[in-house]
């Protein structure tokens, strides 16, 4: 019965640190840095940008170049998902656009929010 009692004790043990292994493994940031080509659709037809992330853990900072010239950035990584904030400077003030996104990989899939539209974007990440 002792035995039965202490081999019982081990496996719901060992099932224990297996689940919560799984659960830190799983809020582990995604490895984002790198760069990424990244395109929507615009106003005026497709659009491709290029993302260039750094990434220390959960914090990520970059640059996205684009037709526009370049826009530097600060944002979080927390498992899979990315956000981050595009501020750039115009004649008629601050514009600001959101990114949220989904990381699978080498490719992500995400949203972009202003004030003035909201997009779809995708990226893939180049070699």
């Amino acid at each position: 019965m002792k035995r039965i009692a202490c081999f019982l004790a081990l496996a719901l043990t060992c099932g224990l640190l297996l689940i919560c292994g799984v659960a830190v493994a799983a809020d582990e940031p995604a490895k984002v840095a790198g760069t990424w080509e990244v395109s929507s659709e615009g106003r005026n037809g497709p659009m491709t940008q290029t993302l260039t992330i750094q990434q220390d853990g959960g914090k990520i900072t970059g640059t996205l170049t684009s037709p526009r010239g370049d826009a530097n950035f600060e944002g979080t990584v927390t498992g899979n998902k990315v956000a981050f904030t595009i501020k750039r400077e115009t004649d008629n003030g601050t514009f600001v656009i959101e990114y949220a996104a989904t990381v699978d990989g080498d490719a992500m899939k995400g949203t972009a929010h202003s004030e003035r539209f909201d997009r779809e974007w995708t990226a893939k990440r180049t070699k």
